[in-house]
């Protein structure tokens, strides 16, 4: 996603069963290729996952002036 990819929006790489199309790949981007998976942000399965996700999401949404 060449302007990056805004929260929310499901990336453009990923396979039917969520799995990255760049995955080991030199054209992976950067931030990808800095994402440690560990516990606190993957959980017991994917249902977890997805959850944790989205409260991280949130968390670190930026906050607009004047909201």
């Amino acid at each position: 996603m060449p302007d990056g990819k805004p929260a929310g929006v499901r990336c453009v790489q990923l396979d039917a069963q969520d799995r990255c199309r760049l995955f080991g790949k030199p054209e992976r981007p950067a931030v990808c290729l800095s994402l440690k998976a560990d516990r606190s942000m993957c959980g017991f399965d994917r249902t977890e996952a997805m959850q944790l996700l989205a409260e991280l999401q949130i968390a670190t949404e930026p906050v607009l002036a004047g909201t």
